[in-house]
């Protein structure tokens, strides 16, 4: 008898394209993973326009690596003070807001502070801001793919939850093996959950995750942008594994886009513990 996926890696990512903290637990809510009630992608760097920022144009956001405080979020970062930022949500109007821009959605969200921003400027070499969704703000991942089913997300491109199967990603560094090039790690595609004991891609074929009463259903294939080509340690760019996975992760509702890990939304109830190690039944998607 085959063995029951198990979660090998759970991560949130407190501030959007910077590093992720690995925990060994969290509590699964529907707008994605949250510890001690710090939530994924809660927070996000921002131009002077309000658009979002991304490893996409800022490889170095790698390097800033945010860790957990019982009051503060610390943020370190090469050659940089670290900095602190209160967990506590501030007051109604005791701190500006701003309306900001990710991808095609406009958001209300709490600014940061001059000095805030000054230290993420400084590291960056370019002028921004870091924001904080805001208590009042609301953002829903696309509909035509949920089926209809409210899925709240913060400021994550589009889904609270991204699966990967640890099987796809050595599957994977087989073939780049094979053409001579050096294995990745799984931050290079900042999953949330980790799941071993699956067959390679099987996650794509997966209609539910089940923790008791409660299902990770997975909704979308993530299409890959540059990203996965930057090192996470390094905050340099490298060769692009999307050339490889262009040859076999294709895929044809996402109008051929390249494709690696399953973005997933929460049915059922919310505040659940996840935690490594822990098993879930599966039901296989039939077209």
């Amino acid at each position: 008898m085959a063995a029951m996926p198990t979660i090998s890696q759970l991560t949130i990512y407190p501030i959007k394209s910077c590093a992720g903290i690995d925990v060994p637990a969290a509590t699964l809510t529907r707008a994605g993973l949250a510890v001690d009630a710090v939530y994924d992608r809660e927070w996000m760097l921002v131009d002077a326009a309000g658009q979002f920022l991304s490893q996409r144009e800022c490889p170095r956001m790698a390097l800033i690596t945010p860790r957990l405080k019982t009051e503060t979020l610390e943020l370190r970062a090469p050659g940089m003070l670290r900095l602190e930022i209160p967990l506590g949500m501030p007051e109604p109007g005791s701190v500006a807001t701003r309306r900001v821009r990710v991808w095609d959605d406009e958001v209300l969200a709490t600014d940061c502070d001059d000095l805030t921003a000054a230290w993420f400027s400084r590291f960056l070499g370019r002028d921004c801001r870091l924001v904080r969704f805001h208590a009042d703000a609301e953002r829903q991942a696309s509909a035509t793919w949920t089926g209809g089913a409210d899925a709240p997300t913060l400021f994550a491109d589009g889904y609270p939850l991204l699966v990967i199967g640890a099987a796809s990603l050595a599957d994977l560094n087989t073939r780049l093996s094979a053409a001579g090039r050096a294995p990745l790690p799984m931050n290079r595609f900042r999953p949330n959950i980790v799941l071993a004991d699956l067959a390679p891609y099987e996650e794509d074929y997966v209609a539910a995750f089940q923790f008791g009463e409660t299902a990770l259903r997975p909704v979308k294939p993530c299409p890959r942008c540059p990203i996965p080509s930057i090192d996470q340690a390094s905050g340099v760019p490298g060769p692009d594994p999307l050339d490889i996975l262009q040859s076999y992760r294709r895929k044809a509702q996402l109008d051929d886009a390249v494709c690696f890990g399953m973005n997933a939304i929460v049915s059922g109830p919310e505040g659940m513990q996840l935690h490594i190690g822990q098993s879930c039944e599966i039901e296989l998607a039939f077209d």
